[in-house]
């Protein structure tokens, strides 16, 4: 259950997300948090096989980090890892002891779940702007997600442009996308199989 603290991070997030796009834009890829339709498709695509170890990449003020927490298993554990330390700082509101909140750099995901001991990840999913940052850095995080994933691991990302297709395709494959245009603004969601690519 969340306390009294979550509720307000929940009730203030959409004030903070739009700060924290004008302090950071090229790191926050909407000015709005995402709309409840598209953190279902998310949960759909990232929570197939009810993983249990699974990655958030860019959460922001935590919307789509509650949703994942609400569909994780009791079991289940949740790390979340954000640039923003004002973004941490509300993750760090939110009572669920699932959820480890990292302030720092997703090229660093293999480390952190080593760090904790975790093993391989069942799911990545991720809202950082692959389309606003360099692409040495874009494949560099790509490759580290994929390299953390379970052999039956998914890598999900929910995006405003298509960037992160073309990059996922010369790396991963072919993703599975659909579209949510329940959301401001609409979004792509990409979803990679690991076991479609076991070679890769």
């Amino acid at each position: 259950m969340q306390n009294k603290a979550s509720n307000a991070a929940r009730q203030t997030s959409p004030v903070a997300f739009f700060r924290g796009f004008l302090r950071n834009p090229d790191q926050v890829g909407s000015i709005i948090p995402s709309s409840r339709f598209l953190e279902k498709r998310i949960i759909a695509a990232a929570m197939q096989d009810t993983p249990r170890t699974v990655v958030e990449l860019g959460p922001g003020t935590g919307g789509t980090t509650r949703a994942l927490l609400r569909a994780l298993p009791p079991g289940g554990r949740l790390l979340a890892i954000e640039l923003d330390p004002h973004f941490a700082a509300l993750l760090r509101q939110i009572d669920d002891p699932r959820l480890v909140v990292h302030l720092g750099s997703a090229v660093d995901v293999c480390n952190l779940l080593k760090r904790h001991g975790w093993g391989d990840a069942d799911a990545v999913v991720s809202g950082i702007p692959f389309s606003s940052m360099p692409d040495l850095l874009g494949r560099q995080i790509m490759t580290a997600v994929w390299d953390c994933l379970s052999p039956s691991g998914c890598f999900v990302a929910y995006q405003f442009r298509n960037r992160v297709i073309t990059l996922g395709r010369e790396l991963l494959g072919i993703p599975e996308v659909e579209m949510e245009f329940f959301n401001v603004p609409p979004m792509r969601v990409c979803r990679w199989s690991k076991s479609d690519n076991p070679s890769l």
